[in-house]
């Protein structure tokens, strides 16, 4: 929808009314006491989330610290075999899902609305509700350690020893349904930047203005739109094996462990780059700030960011070079694992280039100071990554200690040196004290020199033979030294993150801002100064708009530009186009409330249960969820009613759109992409299943595929779903009038699409195919399972969608809620169909 624009010119001259700053102030309000947990306000729930993420980086440092004394010397008893595997794992699993991707996703959380002058992210109770959810889990499964039910098989899982007979127990359950509940939440927060980044900035700011950290934070929750999906469906299918013995990873029943291998990988060589492309383009925002110049290839940067994206996806294969893949997938993959040091090379010498730009004017702070750690510690982790990637290389040190320095030196080098030299940084923007300058290059220091103690002898033990993942090994091999000096470096580090805490619990004052844009900066998070973050919505106009625009902090403090007020009297924020950043129209938010709380609570619930083999009280907690979700998301569709408000800049915005404009439909087809991510790791699976054992595919005296005439009813029902709602789009009624045709053909429409599933289910079954005997069975039985937990959301979507249309709520203008519902029906009917055609056609065809 078009705003209504006059020639006004910003900023504004003209005084604003008074009392306005007060009421931003009480709209915006933080809750205090136990309502705290209520709190959505970016700044409250990101800092929070940043908290809980930083408290599971030291939990896990202290296993280490554990792991670490057990290896100090050979022989050793300080910690049994047992306990040492179940500390190796949580500290490798903590360490990857609880603090990396959280710690990144906190920061979008924080900064991107401050760096795109907007008041919030679109959903800011999505926000909360994926940040409680990650805390309620995350301690639940951390604490497992504690009463011997952590799990023991690594943190990366691999079958056959975490399948049943190997991992007996519910050990391995928490891993699989705690973290694949974990990763559900990281992508709800992925939506909401998605969202947030292409729809909240302010006005003028293009995507070739925006800054770098905002283009990686859009890279960043794009990858895991894509890449998080593998390891859900990996779990899923584990779990399923462990629980219901369909056996997706038994090779006697057909199945392969070297499935979870590549369904674990696709997702785990891309979860290096999602952590480190965010961690990087911090460090691309503050060395150009201190070296008081704009970053020397901005356009290149964001051409290697997205390049390093793209190429992330073809790497997966460089974890298993020794599992005995083709020659040809090795040339291809090797080559792949080198291409993807090229646009890494590009933004290390563009940061060289600053800093060499601005040599005359370079400011030695601890965030500098962290800033040239993380250049030296990552670039020797990217050479010898380059090492690992040549094959026959590989096959020497792959499982040894070697690739353990290795990728310590990309993961911490990559992401938490950068992310030490954002607290240092960033600190005055959320606290009333800066972070003390001294502490803090005591503590640079006694972390650079620890870790390059603790992991460089690594790299030598490793080319000495010294396996990975072995809890003791003899004295008299050679290892005894260098393992004593890597303790040794591992408590140094240890002591700079102490001294760290130090000074976070001396300086840190959280709630209100420190001292006005401290270092200089250009862009527009340092505008912010209350809870409401700015006082007025700026119009950008180059990437630097602080340094190119002199008295723009002034004119915002003043309220001349836009939103300057509350024109609905609650909380908004502008909507932008996506590509040029015009204004579209005000979103109206909803502040505190309990019910994403509970919902978060409750889901946490319903798989903590689920995996202690609970059923029936995890149901209710199930259930429970669903109605905390429906109470939550009564108050987002509030209509159109206020109409269009005056923002400021002579822009009248409407307050209500609908269709591809409106970011509910941005945030439904960000899901649907997450929904084929799942599927087409369903399809790569079946198909790798058939390509490993293509003579039991289907299996010797397997029952034969259902009639043709059973999918063809199926199918029938599948598009009659969408002719339902495309009806039912048309017929639904003006405001204040009923047409119960409406509500019918949405409810016909669910009907349908579950029906469908429901045919295709006992049409297989018919035929005598078991999901138990062979993995043909077990994959064929998990469409339906995929395209079945579609239609059992599109059957909850109209339920709710059914209570607003019969309490008024909505109707042909107000009708974001039947959107999103008709959105997901379209997209299961066409899954839908497409699998009837891969699970009834392929083995005819291969037949």
């Amino acid at each position: 929808m078009d705003a209504d624009r006059s020639p006004a010119k910003l900023p504004s001259e003209t005084p604003r009314p008074a009392g306005e700053r007060e009421e931003l102030q009480r709209i915006w309000a933080r809750p205090s006491g136990w309502r705290m947990f209520t709190a959505v306000n970016n700044t409250d729930i990101g800092l929070f989330y940043m908290g809980a993420a930083f408290l599971f980086f030291l939990l896990a440092g202290v296993l280490a610290l554990l792991m670490r004394t057990q290896l100090a010397r050979g022989d050793n008893s300080f910690i049994g075999q047992n306990l040492y595997n179940q500390i190796f794992t949580v500290h490798g699993t903590t360490m990857m899902f609880l603090f990396a991707v959280p710690a990144i996703e906190a920061l979008g959380v924080i900064l991107l609305p401050q760096m795109l002058a907007a008041r919030d992210l679109p959903f800011p109770r999505l926000s909360a509700f994926a940040i409680w959810a990650y805390v309620i889990g995350g301690l639940v499964f951390f604490l497992t350690i504690f009463v011997d039910l952590a799990p023991n098989g690594g943190w990366f899982m691999y079958p056959p020893l975490t399948l049943t007979e190997f991992s007996p127990g519910d050990n391995a359950d928490f891993w699989l349904l705690g973290i694949g509940f974990i990763e559900i939440s990281a992508i709800a927060g992925a939506i909401e930047i998605v969202v947030g980044t292409l729809r909240t900035r302010p006005p003028g700011m293009s995507l070739d203005k925006m800054p770098l950290f905002a283009w990686a934070m859009l890279i960043f929750a794009a990858m895991i739109v894509f890449a998080f999906p593998a390891v859900i469906f990996g779990t899923l299918l584990l779990e399923i094996e462990r629980s219901f013995g369909w056996p997706f990873f038994t090779a006697a029943k057909g199945g392969d462990a070297l499935l979870w291998q590549h369904l674990f990988w696709f997702f785990g060589h891309p979860e290096v780059y999602i952590i480190f492309l965010p961690a990087a383009a911090l460090v691309s925002m503050i060395v150009p700030t201190m070296a008081r110049t704009p970053l020397v290839g901005y356009r290149l940067n964001v051409v290697a960011l997205i390049a390093t994206g793209f190429f992330s996806f073809g790497l997966w294969v460089h974890h298993m070079f020794s599992t005995g893949i083709p020659a040809l997938s090795l040339g291809f993959f090797s080559a792949v694992s080198m291409t993807i040091a090229i646009p890494s090379g590009i933004q290390v010498f563009s940061w060289i280039a600053t800093i060499a730009a601005g040599r005359d004017r370079f400011k030695i702070t601890t965030p500098s100071l962290f800033v040239f750690g993380f250049l030296f510690i990552f670039v020797i982790g990217g050479l010898t990554g380059v090492m690992v990637a040549v094959a026959p290389f590989d096959f020497q040190v792959h499982d040894t200690y070697f690739v353990v320095a290795h990728f310590h030196y990309v993961l911490v080098g990559g992401m938490v040196f950068p992310l030490f030299a954002t607290y240092y940084y960033w600190a005055p923007m959320v606290s009333r004290n800066m972070l003390s300058e001294k502490r803090g290059r005591w503590v640079f220091w006694l972390m650079f020199i620890g870790f390059n103690t603790a992991f460089f002898p690594m790299h030598i033990t490793g080319l000495m033979g010294m396996p990975r993942r072995v809890w003791t090994y003899p004295s008299g091999m050679g290892w005894d030294a260098l393992n004593m000096i890597s303790t040794v470096g591992a408590f140094i580090l240890a002591a700079g993150v102490l001294l760290f805490v130090i000074d976070l619990f001396l300086r840190l004052r959280p709630g209100e801002q420190g001292p006005e844009n401290p270092w200089g900066a250009g862009t527009l998070e340092w505008l912010a100064t209350d809870v409401y973050s700015t006082r007025s919505i700026p119009h950008v106009a180059s990437r630097e708009p602080l340094w190119d625009q002199p008295n723009l902090a002034a004119d915002v403090e003043a309220g001349a530009y836009y939103l300057p007020n509350a024109p609905t009297g609650g909380r908004e924020t502008i909507v932008t186009s996506p590509i040029e950043g015009d204004p579209q129209y005000v979103i109206r938010m909803i502040g505190p409330g309990w019910a994403h709380f509970f919902a978060a609570a409750f889901t946490a619930a319903f798989f903590l249960l689920l995996t202690i083999k609970l059923v029936t009280p995890a149901l209710l907690c199930g259930v429970l969820a669903i109605l905390s979700c429906f109470v939550w998301v009564w108050e987002l569709d509030r209509g159109p009613g206020k109409g269009p408000v005056d923002i400021g800049g002579g822009f009248r915005l409407p307050t209500y759109v609908t269709g591809p404009t409106s970011h509910a439909w941005w945030a439904m087809v960000v899901l649907m992409l997450v929904a084929g991510s799942l599927y087409i790791t369903y399809v790569f699976s079946y198909l790798y299943l058939w390509t490993v054992n293509p003579q039991v595919w289907p299996p010797t005296g397997s029952p034969p595929p259902p009639s043709v005439e059973w999918a063809a009813f199926s199918a029938a029902l599948l598009i009659a779903s969408v002719v339902a709602f495309v009806t039912a789009d048309r017929l639904l009624p003006a405001p204040q009038s009923m047409n119960p045709w409406a509500p019918a053909l949405m409810l016909i429409g669910a009907a349908c699409l579950v029906g469908a599933v429901v045919v295709e289910i006992d049409a297989h079954w018919q035929t005598g195919l078991r999901a138990t005997e062979s993995s043909y069975a077990a994959m064929v039985y998990m469409e339906s399972v995929l395209t079945g937990e579609l239609a059992f959301t599109v059957a909850i979507m109209t339920a709710y969608g059914l209570a607003r249309y019969f309490t008024g709520k909505m109707d042909c203008v107000r009708r974001v809620t039947f959107e999103s519902t008709a959105l997901l029906t379209y997209y299961t009917a066409a899954q839908g169909l497409f699998g009837l055609l891969l699970v009834n056609g392929f083995p005819r065809i291969i037949g």
